[in-house]
């Protein structure tokens, strides 16, 4: 297939994309410390920037109760179908520092790829979102179709103000569907497209004992130990064969049909390649289910942080005053984030131990799990682009992870987010070292560019295939 203007418009556009790249992950643009609040300012009026030069209109920034969102249009295709476009510029933080090779905020090229934090969530994903609509507007100075473009800067921090935004801009950003430039695909060597992804909800759990830290000798025996009451309620949370031992918590829970869990057995996968990936020596997880089951159909709760007493080096006899704990749960269709907090909390409450209180703080931005209908329209496009890519079928995938757009958009607007990501879910984003492949740079600006080419041939909205 013979190249389009505007694919070889990107093509020799490679070494300013990446460039912008470069620019655009210098920036420690991380949401949930509120430390970094004037980089993340800095974060949204660059990309403001980049798309007042990539030739989109009605830049604006705007306010939150938290990170802004930054949004643009182009709305001169009459007849022709409107996409909303969404990704996000906020990252995780970087720590733990030492663990890094190169500075996390000075991105790196080595071996094919692009070494950063957020290169590859999401700031990468963006950038070829962006450079396949400049490819139109600064070859032909139109596109095939309606644009809208909604850039937040919380999903990492679980989009705890999307849904209100949303909400008050229904009108502005009606659109036929969403195509995002967030939720990875699987696998760097396969085409794949997710079709789904689990929700998520997160609690901080306190065990408080005395008042004030206590000599371990003096009052060893005679009060409670909170990190030990810690250790026996955590530890009631699951059976010794992995599942979720809080009552409720599966309650919503629809077990998979056997057209589902065949279907995953069509995905090429390879258990042991996986452990030796992330340097795991065997598997875990709830028993009687595969490792791509538990990973993409079950429900999860899993201890993230733990802390308490004294941690540094050498040794400090206390009975500390305090425990802390923080758990998120990933959650399947028709679990509710509301409802499996409560069901955690009363768990938590009956289960204390004596001596010791229990106290819990449920954190914002909670999701739903969502899929995308297998004949919407926007998403057999995608498999289709990829198709063309790579020269064989695309493979329908779910995610572990969450991404809660999908669940707002849904509710808020009535239409269906398709995710056409060109990170890969081994980029070791939200770990030290993250990275984006410099091959999926190009491509997906090809990728994008075709997807765009071909909706544009379209007259009204999509149709099911």
């Amino acid at each position: 297939m013979s190249r389009t203007e505007q694919q070889r418009w990107a093509e020799a556009q490679q070494d300013a994309i990446l460039d912008t790249l470069r620019r655009f992950a210098a920036i420690p643009s991380v949401s949930t410390d509120p430390a970094y609040a004037a980089d993340m300012a800095r974060g949204a009026a660059f990309l403001a920037s980049e798309m007042e030069r990539c030739g989109l209109e009605h830049v604006a920034v705007q306010p939150t109760a938290g990170h802004p969102v930054v949004s643009a249009d182009w709305l001169h295709a009459p007849g022709k179908p409107t996409i909303l476009i969404y990704g996000h510029y906020d990252v995780q933080p970087p720590d733990p520092l030492e663990k890094w090779r190169t500075p996390p905020f000075e991105p790196k090229v080595a071996d094919d790829r692009l070494y950063g934090r957020g290169v590859s969530d999401d700031k990468g994903p963006v950038v070829v979102a962006l450079s396949a609509l400049a490819a139109f507007l600064q070859t032909t100075g139109s596109l095939p179709v309606n644009v809208k473009l909604l850039i937040e800067g919380e999903e990492e921090i679980g989009s705890a103000h999307l849904d209100a935004f949303v909400a008050e801009h229904a009108g502005d950003l009606a659109a036929d569907f969403v195509l995002s430039a967030d939720g990875a695909t699987w696998r760097a060597d396969l085409p794949t497209i997710a079709v789904a992804s689990r929700g998520i909800c997160a609690l901080e759990l306190t065990v408080t004992g005395a008042e004030k830290d206590l000599h371990s000798g003096r009052h060893g025996g005679s009060v409670a130990n909170p990190l030990q009451a810690m250790s026996r309620l955590l530890a009631s949370l699951h059976d010794d064969k992995g599942a979720v031992t809080v009552e409720g918590f599966y309650g919503a829970v629809h077990p998979p049909t056997a057209e589902e869990r065949r279907l995953l057995t069509e995905i090429p996968f390879d258990e042991a390649e996986y452990l030796r990936s992330v340097g795991a020596p065997e598997a875990a997880g709830e028993t009687g289910w595969t490792m791509l089951e538990r990973n993409w159909l079950r429900p999860t709760l899993e201890l993230n942080g733990l802390w308490g007493g004294y941690s540094g080096p050498g040794s400090k006899t206390v009975i500390p005053s305090e425990a802390h704990a923080k758990i998120t749960c990933r959650l399947v269709p028709d679990q509710r984030p509301d409802d499996i907090l409560a069901c955690i909390e009363r768990h938590l409450h009956r289960y204390c131990p004596p001596g010791v209180r229990v106290s819990v703080v449920r954190e914002p931005g909670g999701a739903l799990a969502v899929a995308v209908p297998p004949d919407h329209a926007g998403l057999r496009l995608a498999m289709q682009v990829l198709e063309e890519a790579f020269g064989r079928p695309t493979l329908p995938v779910r995610m572990g992870a969450t991404v809660p757009i999908g669940g707002i958009f849904r509710h808020r607007l009535g239409i269906e987010t398709v995710f056409f990501s060109f990170a890969t879910s081994d980029e070791d984003y939200h770990a030290p070292n993250e990275f984006f492949r410099l091959g999926r740079l190009r491509d997906g600006v090809q990728a994008w560019i075709r997807y765009i080419e071909l909706l544009g041939q379209q007259n009204g909205p999509p149709k099911a295939a």
